[in-house]
């Protein structure tokens, strides 16, 4: 996928920065689900990008 590391490790980051954004700007009503679950599946593909 992406060969480069420097160009993958910016990637990962900004992948795990925006789930956690997804995460804190989460509220109680279904928005806040819906932006929870999106920013736990964008971290995890942050890590799964990172151990390969």
């Amino acid at each position: 996928m992406l060969h480069k590391q420097g160009t993958r490790r910016f990637l990962v980051a900004l992948l795990v920065l925006l789930g956690a954004a997804l995460i804190f700007l989460a509220t109680e009503a279904w928005t806040g689900v819906v932006l929870i679950t999106l920013g736990i599946l964008i971290e995890a593909i942050g890590i799964a990008m990172r151990h390969k």
